[in-house]
């Protein structure tokens, strides 16, 4: 099971029968763009990925709108061929809503083609690069037994590969993702090789830990091959012949896991990551049923393999939710019985308070989870339901497609690393707030369950004790401003992606006005919840970003934030605001933001764009019961 959960793609449904007909009609149907994600979304092999290739190809030669899948262009290059890895990209990639354009280097050419102005890569401004170089292109030469030409080896190949990077920051500014080094199965020394200086297999994870600590201190981002390849096994993984043969880097039937590792970074950079693991209780975290059973009739615990193996699957859930992941319940059940287990069992690591949303009911599934993302302000794409009920979860993924439903297979003892081999919570930095994030939910989660017992919404906001803390943009926020940028989608007037470089431009231009917005509550710390960044055009600010996290609305937080900025307008002579809003399939939710805050729609541009102003001498002044807190 294990090498077949990777090479199969075992935690995504088997693609239909008539997966080749699906393909032809999709551009033809009314959502062409979701239906080409569900294509996507299926378990496909080597051939059907170049079936769905070939459509998305066709689609982007004739222009075909894409709605919801986001365009990302992928520089490719490589001391291998690349050939055969372009058409299982281009289909993977809608799995993770991109829209990708592929631009293929030319052969063993990795370095020509990055610093050269008018590469294929450079002259396309590609958004990102993969740097796909295995330990062949790095020309590390083994010295056994000398030290001191390791570390020369090492400084040689990490100056090669920096060379590269910065070719193509030069060129086009786009993100590298560079590849660890899956090193060969073949060892010379035996068990000796990792002890001995100067082995391949020292300098390979020499050079895979340089390149780890270089990537984590800039906004590039790691692919970490060396992990993938020994996860299948590294015999498996290289295949002398194909080398010999065609220069092929990897096994062919790797080729759908190596996609999918690379589009899931993809879809990370433009913030599709799931936000929200929604778990069912019976069979899925304790063995039995709890309503027939009882709290001493369900399997769970130490000493006893099935017991062990649902404690596998809470304590991965804890695992994500201590990196931020949010954790809410799903059950067909009596609410009080289905709680039992987590107040009274003595084997259960999950506890209430871990869960942000405690649906049991009888209700459906799908209508459980449509309820809980709207307690959490959260879209359905940002959900990951697990279930282990194969009938549940084909009708989630017929009703709610957005949400990730993955296959469980028969053996609980399998269920926390499917979940995890499915790489829905990829991640490309980590920070304090993303530690942070669950507890954040959660307390909005109490936030929701008490206005609704409120009659007086005034009162309410009131009673929370808001404090709202502005500040322009900075080095310590720089991280969290960039992920906030590339992954908010809902309340987000333009949708417009920045790089933590684009970001740092913006901090230290004289022609921008930015600030990062935080709040905070009776219930907790907020963290920060809005960016706006203010460009000016003669005498007016042009909103070039106003985004918010959608967990604090209908809070006035918006006002609030709108009266900063007058402010800050009002004391640089700034005479006229000028709000954009780009229309999307997921920011519908902020289309009346502006003309709610005062403006006035000034022109509905046939492109989709809507332009709206506000004279800053006449800007409205509400009463908020907000604190306002600055450091401007």
């Amino acid at each position: 099971m294990s090498r077949s959960l990777y090479t199969d793609l075992a935690w995504l449904p088997r693609p239909p029968a008539d997966f080749p007909a699906q393909c032809k009609a999709a551009l033809a149907s009314e959502k062409p763009g979701a239906q080409l994600r569900a294509l996507s979304s299926y378990g496909l092999n080597e051939s059907q990925l170049n079936q769905l290739a070939k459509t998305i190809r066709k689609a982007q030669e004739e222009k075909i709108a894409l709605t919801p899948l986001t365009p990302l262009r992928l520089g490719v290059i490589s001391n291998a061929t690349t050939h055969f890895i372009i058409p299982a990209l281009i289909a993977t990639a809608p799995r993770y809503g991109i829209a990708l354009e592929c631009i293929e280097g030319n052969f063993d050419q990795a370095m020509q083609e990055s610093l050269a102005s008018d590469s294929a890569i450079n002259a396309a401004k590609s958004d990102a690069v993969l740097v796909a170089l295995d330990y062949r292109g790095l020309r590390l030469r083994a010295a056994p037994g000398d030290s001191h030409a390791e570390q020369e080896t090492l400084a040689a190949a990490n100056a090669y590969l920096n060379t590269m990077r910065a070719g193509i920051k030069a060129g086009s500014n786009a993100v590298c993702i560079l590849q660890t080094l899956a090193r060969p199965l073949e060892s010379h020394f035996g068990n000796f090789d990792l002890a001995l200086p100067g082995t391949l297999r020292r300098l390979i994870d020499g050079f895979n830990q340089t390149l780890a600590e270089s990537v984590g201190g800039s906004e590039d981002l790691l692919f970490d091959v060396a992990h993938l390849a020994e996860s299948v096994g590294l015999a498996d993984w290289h295949d002398p012949a194909l080398w010999s043969m065609a220069k092929l880097p990897f096994a062919s039937i790797f080729l759908p896991l190596y996609a999918d590792h690379v589009c899931r970074i993809l879809g990370a950079l433009r913030g599709k990551s799931r936000r929200c693991l929604i778990l069912d209780l019976d069979n899925t975290l304790w063995g039995g049923i709890i309503g027939d059973d009882g709290l001493e009739g369900i399997v769970i615990g130490q000493g006893d393999p099935v017991g062990e193996a649902y404690l596998q699957v809470q304590q991965a859930a804890l695992t994500l939710r201590d990196r931020g992941i949010v954790l809410a319940v799903s059950s067909k059940n009596d609410d009080a019985m289905a709680r039992l287990p987590f107040q009274q069992h003595p084997e259960m690591q999950l506890r209430e308070d871990h869960i942000a949303v405690f649906q049991a009911n009888w209700n459906d599934k799908a209508t459980n989870i449509q309820a809980i993302a709207e307690t959490l302000s959260l879209g359905l794409d940002s959900i990951v339901f697990l279930d282990n009920d194969p009938v549940e979860r084909g009708l989630v993924r017929t009703l709610l497609p957005q949400v990730a439903v993955p296959e469980l297979p028969s053996d609980p003892a399998l269920y926390a690393r499917t979940l995890l081999a499915g790489g829905y919570f990829e991640a490309i930095a980590f920070s304090e707030e993303d530690r942070k994030r669950a507890d954040f939910y959660s307390n909005n989660a109490q936030r929701v369950a008490l206005q609704k017992q409120a009659g007086d919404v005034g009162a309410y906001l009131a009673s929370l004790n808001m404090v709202m803390t502005v500040q322009p943009f900075d080095e310590v926020g720089r991280v969290r401003i960039t992920q906030l940028i590339n992954k908010s989608n809902q309340y987000n007037l333009t949708t417009r992606r920045y790089t933590e470089a684009q970001v740092a431009q913006v901090q230290h231009d004289p022609d921008y006005f930015a600030l990062q917005v935080r709040l905070s509550d009776n219930f907790g710390d907020n963290g920060m919840i809005g960016v706006i960044i203010c460009r000016r055009t003669g005498s007016d600010w042009e909103i070039d970003t106003w985004l918010m996290s959608c967990r604090v609305l209908g809070r006035k937080v918006e006002h609030a934030v709108l009266q900063e900025i007058i402010l800050a307008a009002r004391q640089r002579g700034i005479e006229k605001l000028i709000g954009i809003f780009c229309p999307s399939e997921r920011n519908q939710l902020a289309a009346d933001h502006y003309s709610k805050l005062g403006f006035s729609e000034y022109e509905r541009r046939a492109d989709g764009p809507v332009i709206y102003t506000l004279a800053v001498a006449h800007a409205p002044k509400d009463n908020i019961p907000i604190e306002i807190r600055r450091s401007i």
